[in-house]
C-alpha cells in the first residue's frame, strides 16, 4: 500500500505547478498574450471609436440579412407583395429611433452596468430581472450562432469550400472569436474597429452610387435575379391572412434591432464620462443602422432583387424552377453586384466587409454575456466563476461559456441562418419591454419626492419615452411571439426557462449554504471544544514522509496518538511491523485487515468507529504527502490515499491534515514558478476588488 499522496508542488510564495498548468501555460500565453495586473484595468477602458464597433456591431452588421428577411416572408404571397417593404421599413425605423430614444434614458440612470437586468430587477423585482437575465442570456447566444452563420453563408458566395464546410467553418471562427476576446475587451475591439468602419463606409458608398446612378444618370440597375419569378406559396392573400403576413414580415426585420441594449449593459467599459459617451454612442449606432437598412431596402427595390423560402423550387427563370444546385445569395450581395458590377473591386471590398463583419457582430454579446454573467454571479444566480477575471482582465468563463452554448447550437442547426433568426428576437425584445416597464416606475418613483420644475419637467420628458417604448416594444413582442412561435421562437421561450430555473435553483444553493454556514450569536457544537483529540496517521512503510508526520503529529498533542496502516499484503506488513519494531518508534502501529485488499473501507469504517465511540470528540487523520516537479510523476503514485481523503470529507467529526515531504525533483518546479513570478504576480488578476470584497461573505 502506498498512501504517499500526490499534492501540487507550493512554492514558499504560494505559487502551484499542476500538470494542466505545464501543458497549457506556455500555448496559452502565445494564444492569449501576457497576464495583466488587476491596477491596469482603468487601462482597458474604451474611447466612443472603438466602443462604437465592439457594443455595436450586431445591430450595424443585420442590416446585411434583416431586408432579406423582410423580402422572404414577402415572397410567401409573391412579387405583389414586394411592394410593402417600404412600409415595413418604416415601421422598423420608428421602433429603432424608439428604442435608441428609450436607452438613452437608462444610459442615464443607471450607469453601473446592469443594463435591462438592473433596471426591472429595482424597479419590478427580482422575477422580473430575472426573466429579463433569460431573455437577454440566450438572445446572447443566438447573436453568436446567427451572426457568423450568416457570415459563413455570405463569404460561401465566393467560396464554394466553405459553403461545403459551412459548420465545421462556423465552429472555427467561434473558436477564433472567443481566443480574441480572451485577450481583453481593448484588443479586441481595435482589432474590429477596422472591418466594421470599411463595411459601414462601403454600405454608405454604394447607397450613394445607387441613388447618383439611379436618380442622375438614368441607369437601370438590375440585380441577378431581376428576370427571376416567384412561384407564390399563397396568392391573393387579403384580409387578416395579409396582415399576418405583414406582421411576420415586420418581426423578422426588427432583426435589425438586436444588441441595442449592449450599450447600455457596457456602460462600465466606457472613458469618462461614461454615461454621455454611452449615450452618444448609441446614437450614433442608431442612426447609421437606420441609414443603411433604409438605403438597402430601397436599393432592393431598384434593382428588382428576388428572394424566395424556398428557392429550388419558388425561384422560376423561363418557367422552369432553378432547382437544388441554385444557391440564393443575399440581398446586400445582390444590390452590390447590381451598383459596383459584379467582379468589381468595390463589389469584393464590400463582400469581403460585410462576412468579416458579421463574424465580428458576435464580439457584441462576447462583451455582453461575460458582462451580465459576472453581475447575475455577484447577486448568486450564477456560479461565483463567472465573476473572476482572467488573465487579460476580460471575464474569461463567461466567454468560454458563451462560445461553448453557440458552437453547440451551430452545430445543432447546421449553421443555417435562416432556421437560427426564427430563434432570435424573442429574448431581446422581452428585456426591451419589461426594461422600459421598469424605467417608468423608476421616474414615478422620482417624480413622487422631486419638487424642482425644471427637473420634473425632464422626469416626464423622460417617462414620456419611456412610457411610448414600453408600449411599443411590447406590442412588437406580441407580434414576434404569434407570427414566429410556431417557427422556432417556442426553441427559444424553452431556453429563457431552462435558465430562469437554472438560476433559480443556484441562488436557492447559495441562500441554504449562506443560512447554513452562518457564524451563530450562541455557542454551538461548532465553537465549543472537543472533549478530546485522536489522532491517526495513515502509513504504509516506514519513510521519511512517514517520519515527518509522525513528528507533526506528536507537536499536535493530540490525547491519543497511533499509526494506522492496512493490511494488503502480507509480506509488506510484516516488513512494515518488523521495522516499526527496530526502530523503536514510540507511537502504537495498528494494522487493520483487508481480505478484499480494499484500502479506503477499512479506514473509513474505523474512523466512523472512533467517532461513534466518543461523538464529542474529533477524529484527526494525517497523511504523508509526495510533492513532485514533473508531470509525469503524478502518474506513477498510486492514488488510494486520494480516494480516501475524498470519502473522509464527508464524514462529520473527522479532520483530514496533509503534511507535504518535497521530493528533489519539487525544487525545479519551484524554479520554474519563480521565474513566472517575475511577470505576473500570484493572484494579481484573478480577483478584482469586487470579489476580494466579498470573500468573506457567506456565499464564498
Amino acid at each position: 500500500m502506498d498512501l504517499g499522496w500526490r499534492v501540487r508542488p507550493t512554492s514558499p510564495d504560494g505559487l502551484r505547478s499542476t500538470l494542466v498548468s505545464k501543458l497549457t501555460d506556455v500555448p496559452k500565453r502565445i494564444l492569449i498574450g501576457r497576464a495583466l495586473r488587476s491596477d491596469r484595468l482603468g487601462e482597458t477602458l474604451l474611447p466612443k471609436r472603438v466602443a462604437l464597433p465592439v457594443f455595436a456591431s450586431d445591430p450595424l452588421s443585420s442590416v446585411a440579412y434583416a431586408p432579406g428577411e423582410v423580402l422572404l416572408v414577402l415572397s410567401i404571397a409573391g412579387l405583389s407583395a414586394y411592394h410593402f417593404s417600404p412600409w415595413i421599413a418604416a415601421a422598423v425605423v420608428v421602433l429603432m429611433f424608439t428604442v435608441v430614444a428609450s436607452y438613452r434614458q437608462n444610459v442615464h440612470a443607471y450607469p453601473s452596468g446592469g443594463g435591462d437586468y438592473e433596471v426591472a430587477t429595482t424597479n419590478l423585482g427580482p422575477k422580473a430581472g430575472l426573466t429579463v437575465a433569460s431573455a437577454l442570456l440566450v438572445d446572447y447566444v443566438l447573436t453568436v450562432a446567427v451572426s457568423i452563420s450568416s457570415g459563413i453563408e455570405n463569404l460561401g458566395s465566393a467560396i464554394p469550400f466553405v459553403v461545403e464546410n459551412k459548420v465545421a467553418c462556423a465552429v472555427g471562427v467561434i473558436v477564433l472569436l472567443t481566443l480574441m476576446n480572451l485577450r481583453g475587451v481593448r484588443e479586441s475591439g481595435t482589432l474590429f474597429a477596422i472591418p466594421t468602419y470599411v463595411f459601414v463606409a462601403g454600405v454608405f458608398l454604394m447607397i450613394a452610387w445607387g441613388a447618383f446612378r439611379g436618380v442622375v444618370l438614368g441607369d437601370d440597375m438590375r440585380a441577378p435575379t431581376a428576370d427571376f419569378e416567384i412561384k407564390p406559396e399563397h396568392p391573393g392573400l387579403a384580409g387578416f391572412a395579409l396582415v399576418f403576413l405583414l406582421l411576420r414580415a415586420f418581426s423578422s426585420g426588427c432583426a435589425a434591432l438586436t444588441g441595442v441594449e449592449a450599450i447600455s449593459n457596457g456602460v462600465p467599459a466606457f472613458r469618462k464620462p461614461k454615461s454621455r459617451n454611452a449615450a452618444t454612442t448609441l446614437a450614433m449606432m442608431g442612426l447609421l443602422a437606420v441609414t443603411m437598412f433604409c438605403g438597402i431596402i430601397g436599393l432592393a427595390m431598384a434593382t428588382d432583387v428576388r428572394m424566395a423560402e424556398n428557392p429550388a423550387k419558388d425561384l422560376i427563370h423561363d418557367g422552369v424552377p432553378l432547382g437544388p444546385d441554385y444557391v440564393q445569395h443575399p440581398v446586400i450581395s445582390q444590390v452590390a453586384e447590381a451598383v459596383f458590377g459584379q467582379g468589381s473591386l468595390l463589389f469584393i471590398v464590400l463582400a469581403a466587409a460585410t462576412a468579416l463583419v458579421l463574424f465580428l457582430a458576435a464580439n457584441t454579446a462576447y462583451n455582453g454575456f461575460p458582462l451580465l454573467g459576472s453581475i447575475l454571479a455577484q447577486d448568486r444566480y450564477l456560479p461565483r466563476q463567472l465573476h473572476t477575471r482572467g488573465d487579460r482582465l476580460a471575464f474569461s468563463n463567461g466567454i468560454v461559456l458563451l462560445a461553448g452554448a453557440a458552437g453547440l447550437l451551430v452545430w445543432v442547426y447546421g449553421a443555417d441562418s435562416t432556421r437560427l433568426i426564427q430563434l432570435y428576437i424573442v429574448g431581446v425584445f422581452v428585456s426591451f419591454t419589461l426594461s422600459q416597464t421598469g424605467m417608468v416606475r423608476h421616474w414615478n418613483r422620482l417624480l413622487a419626492t422631486e419638487s424642482d420644475q425644471a427637473k420634473r419637467r425632464h422626469m416626464i420628458r423622460s417617462r414620456a419615452i419611456n412610457a411610448f417604448g414600453a408600449f411599443f416594444t411590447g406590442l412588437v413582442l406580441v407580434v414576434v411571439l404569434l407570427t414566429k412561435f410556431t417557427h422556432g421562437a417556442w426553441v427559444a421561450l424553452l431556453g429563457m426557462c431552462i435558465f430562469y430555473a437554472t438560476m433559480t435553483a443556484i441562488r436557492r444553493h447559495y441562500d441554504r449554504v449562506a443560512e447554513e454556514i452562518a457564524a451563530p450569536e450562541t455557542p454551538s457544537e461548532d465553537t465549543a471544544r472537543p472533549s478530546r483529540v485522536h489522532s491517526v496517521v495513515l502509513v504504509s512503510k516506514v519513510h521519511r514522509p512517514a517520519l515527518r508526520a509522525l513528528a507533526y503529529a506528536k507537536l499536535l498533542r493530540s490525547d491519543t496518538l497511533e499509526a494506522l496502516s492496512v493490511n494488503v499484503d502480507a509480506e509488506e506488513t510484516r516488513a512494515l511491523r518488523e521495522e516499526w519494531e527496530r526502530r523503536g518508534i514510540a507511537v502504537p502501529l495498528k494494522v487493520l485487515d483487508s481480505p478484499y485488499r480494499e484500502v479506503t473501507r477499512p479506514v473509513i469504517e474505523y474512523v466512523k468507529s472512533l467517532r461513534a465511540q466518543s461523538p464529542r470528540d474529533v477524529v484527526s487523520v494525517i497523511i504523508p504527502e509526495y510533492v513532485v516537479g514533473h508531470w509525469y510523476e503524478h502518474l506513477l503514485h498510486n492514488q488510494s490515499a486520494l480516494r480516501l481523503k475524498g470519502r473522509l470529507l464527508f464524514t462529520p467529526g473527522v479532520m483530514v491534515t496533509s503534511v507535504p515531504y518535497q521530493l528533489e525533483s519539487s525544487e525545479a518546479a519551484k524554479l520554474r514558478a519563480r521565474k513566472r513570478q517575475d511577470w505576473a504576480a500570484p493572484g494579481s488578476v484573478r480577483r478584482g476588488p469586487a470579489e476580494r470584497a466579498k470573500d468573506s461573505s457567506p456565499h464564498t
